[in-house]
């Protein structure tokens, strides 16, 4: 019995999981140790997760926002600055999976059953959003989560 729990698991994470392209790996520890980046953009296109696009350090949370679909599923990676209470410079490292109500379900399927293993390719996420609307994920939303 263990042994066909364990193949049917094998074969459900395989078919679920997307190809991962290196560029989104080395767009993303860019972004986490260089800082080269404010946000990345993320889709699947042709059985592979795909950088979109990427804004520079000096975007704000307003560009991110309006560079996603506003139809369409995306992943995304944020770097959220901050300051504390104690006047300390902080960052926290976002992931948002991006699955407005307007996009076909089809597609909200395959961006589900693949940001898992997709997000664990990312190593350093702090922080994870799902949102199917722009306002469950605003700013005060990505503050309160960071603070």
């Amino acid at each position: 019995m263990c042994t066909c729990v364990c193949v049917c698991e094998e074969q459900a994470n395989a078919s679920s999981g997307m190809a991962v392209s290196d560029d989104c790996k080395i767009k993303f520890q860019e972004l986490k140790a260089k800082r080269s980046y404010r946000f990345i953009i993320f889709k699947i296109e042709e059985q592979q997760i795909v950088v979109e696009s990427v804004g520079g350090p000096n975007e704000s949370y307003d560009d991110f926002t309006s560079s996603l679909p506003s139809n369409e599923c995306r992943y995304a990676v944020y770097d959220f600055d901050f300051t504390t209470d104690e006047n300390c410079q902080k960052s926290k490292i976002f992931f948002i999976a991006w699955s407005p109500d307007t996009s076909k379900v089809r597609m909200k399927m395959v961006y589900a059953s693949s940001k898992d293993r997709f997000k664990r390719e990312l190593d350093g996420i702090q922080f994870e959003l799902q949102a199917t609307d722009p306002s469950e994920m605003s700013l005060d939303i990505v503050k309160g989560r960071a603070i």
